[in-house]
């Protein structure tokens, strides 16, 4: 940086020269000046490019709790696989991934108290279930089971909850990006996606189409808003979404070479959205022993581009979960690139480990299936708050877990 200084610096003394003498003078004077410090041997700063593409981000895990099992309003509280949170009402919601088998698609809004009765150290105090809000289609009706297999959700600033859906190709249902009213869980409007992330469906004319768009549990996992100056519903807004792991025409089959997914970014306004770029995310080589390996949530940090990734690895060792700082500037737009069978030609997004959650002395006697997360109210040091949140997938043998970790940049 302090080298950057210095060459600008001389370039505009430079244009300067056959002005006066005394920028000639003041010129020679710097020059002598970089000749004196090498030959003295004080060195300017050195700065790697990884620090200068990196925000110098801390994390530290604080605490953990389990939601016991239990029903709401008659709806099993599980599968919560989304977190987002709500700073004017001060309460969380949560997503859970049922497709409408055991109670129709849904988001369950949470009380959780943070006890900072020792500020420098808080904990988790209790968590409710306050509330339930079924999601409806535009004329208002349930959706049909396997409609809906909904996995990321973020609020928006008008009020609103975007909700992503994975489809069911079972049923023929597709992925979606839907945006439903925050009170009565109304569909308000269903995004267009392009059609590289549609799944082909047989035809008569091609009862054997070429493998094309999200695989199955593989789709739109993670979702996430860039950060907005107010709460007000006439703002544009930027709405991230990717994929958990490779479309099909993008797999790898060689389980040697990493995957790449699809990571989107959209431009949300009062009237109308636009699709504004596409990035490759190359996700973490899976490791032995490997059933599920994927992306599973994404949150924005700041405007330049950076988030965080929350990757979830099930394997013979059970959960392996891992969380990146991400650099999107300079990555190289894919929205015409039909397939990646390799990055060898472009720029992915850049990826740095921020915490490898098996390193943790963890309170609890294993990490389950983590795949919500988001930035809550802020702790007691000015430093934010970070939410996870597991989804027990409705299994006697897993647990509901909610983890809170200090973020901050230092």
């Amino acid at each position: 940086m302090v080298k950057g200084l210095w060459q600008a610096r001389l370039t505009r003394l430079r244009y300067g020269w056959q002005r006066s003498r005394r920028g000639r003078s003041l010129l020679l004077g710097l020059v002598a000046g970089c000749i004196l410090l090498t030959l003295t041997g004080c060195d300017l700063p050195q700065v790697s490019a990884e620090e200068r593409l990196f925000l110098p981000l801390q994390i530290e895990l604080l605490d953990v709790a389990t939601l016991p099992p239990q029903t709401f309003a008659d709806t099993p509280v599980g599968g919560l696989s989304a977190l987002t949170y709500d700073r004017q009402q001060d309460v969380f919601y949560a997503l859970s991934d049922d497709r409408g088998r055991l109670a129709p698609p849904r988001f369950y809004t949470l009380k959780i108290a943070t006890d900072v009765s020792a500020p420098e150290a808080p904990t988790i105090g209790s968590i409710e279930v306050q509330a339930v809000t079924t999601l409806k289609d535009q004329a208002g009706n349930d959706y049909p089971s396997d409609r809906l297999d909904p996995e990321g959700m973020v609020l928006s600033p008008r009020q609103t909850v975007f909700i992503s859906s994975e489809g069911v190709p079972a049923t023929q249902a597709p992925p979606a990006l839907n945006e439903y009213d925050l009170a009565t869980g109304r569909l308000q409007t269903e995004f267009r996606l392009p059609a590289r992330f549609l799944p082909a469906v047989a035809t008569e004319a091609d009862p054997e189409p070429e493998a094309r768009g999200i695989r199955e549990n593989l789709g739109f996992e993670a979702l996430t808003l860039g950060p907005t100056s107010s709460a007000g519903a006439f703002e544009p807004f930027r709405l991230f979404m990717a994929t958990e792991s490779a479309l099909a025409q993008d797999f790898d089959p060689d389980p040697a070479n990493p995957l790449a997914n699809r990571f989107v970014h959209y431009l949300i306004g009062p009237d109308q959205s636009t699709f504004i770029s596409e990035y490759a995310y190359p996700l973490s080589l899976e490791p032995l022993g490997t059933v599920v390996n994927g992306l599973t949530e994404l949150v924005a940090i700041d405007q330049g581009g950076h988030f965080l990734a929350l990757e979830r690895v099930l394997g013979i060792r059970g959960f392996i979960v891992k969380l990146f700082q991400l650099a999107t500037g300079g990555a190289t737009d894919i929205s015409t690139v039909p397939a990646l069978p390799t990055l060898d030609n472009l720029n992915p997004i850049q990826k740095q480990l921020l915490l490898d959650f098996t390193t943790l002395d963890l309170p609890v006697d294993a990490i389950d299936n983590l795949e919500g997360m988001t930035l809550g109210p802020p702790l007691p040091d000015g430093s934010a708050s970070l939410w996870l949140i597991s989804d027990n997938n409705f299994s006697q043998d897993q647990t509901t877990q909610v983890w809170l970790f200090r973020l901050a940049i230092g």
